[in-house]
């Protein structure tokens, strides 16, 4: 018995040295919260993951919203239309081809 405390000791103070996660409180909207407890039920995930995959999913769209935003500016400066896009890839890949 006193082996298993000790490591269970152990393993406490590991889980404590190691944790790198705070604690945030969030308020929703009756209706919203409900379903996310109805998601979170569905794919058996805890309130916590649910919101943490969120923020990941808004952190990727964010990120491809700027890219494009950038694809589009530089694509104006230089004066490529979306039509022109399929024909630009293939020159381009044709030219490297043949350096090849």
């Amino acid at each position: 018995m006193r082996q298993n405390h000790a490591k269970y000791c152990k393993l406490l103070l590991y889980n404590i040295r190691m944790r790198r996660t705070r604690t945030l409180s969030v308020t929703l909207p009756p209706d919203m919260l409900r379903r996310a407890q109805t998601i979170a039920r569905k794919e058996s995930r805890t309130m916590s993951e649910l919101v943490r995959e969120a923020l990941r999913h808004y952190e990727r769209r964010s990120w491809w919203d700027d890219v494009n935003a950038y694809g589009r500016a530089r694509a104006q400066r230089r004066g490529i239309h979306e039509q022109d896009v399929d024909r630009i890839i293939h020159e381009t890949r044709a030219a490297h081809s043949k350096k090849k």
